[in-house]
């Protein structure tokens, strides 16, 4: 790794002593999340992942304009330039960006990649509700410079209301119904409690599709303890037992995101899960946050029907979560 200058454009390698200005800039970029951040990359024990990230600086190096956090990969024998395996998102993050600046941005990384000896670089981009300016600019570079899509996920967003009595008015009658049930058989707070939580999703998830979660318990509970202000589960209760949850992601100031959500079959009657999701939105809208995205509900490009309708009786709809490619 070196430093890279094409025409106005340089490409610094990322450094250690680099992390809190990284995280400034996450902080007040456009499209900045708290997937970018070295705070959350920085849970990967350190030889899960070879980091690569770069900066990107223009005014003669004077001048930091977009991070892009990645790492050197060997996928299927290929050496790749990824951006970036450990988080939900990578790409360029990036304050304000014309689409000049996009297009020499995305070149400059390609002859960058290919002069370190990567033979392609592979990114998933954040949706676009994620940009407090939503802007193509980026896709378009990367299309006009040779990138392909990989892959384009859905991924279920609802935009919320701005008051909490427009939030029934939102989902389905049936839905209405089952969260209108659930408020008086159930209660719903925040918890800490992810062991117990973390029962009921391992088990979930291993006895419907035969997988274990993303997170192990210890790495789920460390995150949590790094991001106290940004990581939230919310559980619901029958009595003093935990029979649904969901673990929410705060990534950034409009966007909450629902990375976990399960509930205990045996309890499904009370449609816990309805509660709990009022309950968030009620608390979205008072902090002001403008998105709820539920989370994919393809993969690779298969879409599971029964967990996209769920999310739909809520009123939320798919958009893409795009991953792009490009041979060097």
């Amino acid at each position: 790794m070196h430093r890279f200058t094409q025409r106005h454009t340089t490409l610094q390698p990322f450094a250690s002593t680099d992390a809190a200005q990284w995280d400034d800039f996450v902080h007040s970029a456009t499209n900045g999340t708290m997937f970018h951040l070295r705070r959350f990359l920085a849970y990967h024990p350190p030889e899960r992942f070879t980091d690569h990230s770069l900066m990107l600086y223009e005014n003669g190096g004077k001048t930091l304009k977009a991070l892009f956090p990645a790492i050197d990969a060997v996928v299927d024998k290929d050496r790749v330039l990824y951006s970036h395996r450990g988080a939900s998102y990578g790409g360029l993050v990036h304050q304000a960006m014309g689409i000049e600046d996009a297009l020499r941005w995305v070149n400059a990384l390609q002859h960058y990649a290919k002069e370190q000896g990567f033979s392609k670089i592979l990114m998933t981009i954040p949706p676009l509700v994620y940009s407090q300016q939503p802007s193509n600019y980026l896709d378009f570079a990367l299309m006009k410079s040779g990138f392909r899509y990989q892959k384009r996920e859905l991924t279920a967003v609802l935009r919320l209301p701005t008051t909490i009595e427009g939030i029934l008015p939102m989902f389905k009658q049936e839905a209405r119904t089952a969260t209108r049930k659930a408020m008086k058989q159930v209660t719903v707070r925040l918890s800490d409690d992810y062991a117990t939580y973390y029962q009921i999703l391992s088990h979930n998830l291993m006895m419907r599709h035969g997988v274990t979660p993303t997170h192990s318990l210890a790495e789920l509970t460390t995150l949590a303890e790094f991001f106290p202000e940004r990581i939230q589960l919310w559980a619901a209760y029958l009595g003093n037992q935990m029979i649904a949850g969901v673990v929410n992601f705060i990534t950034n100031n409009h966007v909450v995101l629902g990375f976990y959500i399960s509930d205990n079959k045996d309890f499904q009657e009370y449609r816990a899960l309805n509660y709990i999701f009022y309950r968030i939105f009620e608390w979205c809208i008072q902090h002001q946050y403008a998105w709820y995205d539920f989370g994919t509900f393809t993969l690779n490009m298969e879409p599971n029907f029964g967990l996209g309708k769920f999310k739909e009786t809520f009123g939320a709809r798919g958009i893409f979560r795009d991953t792009l490619e490009v041979l060097l």
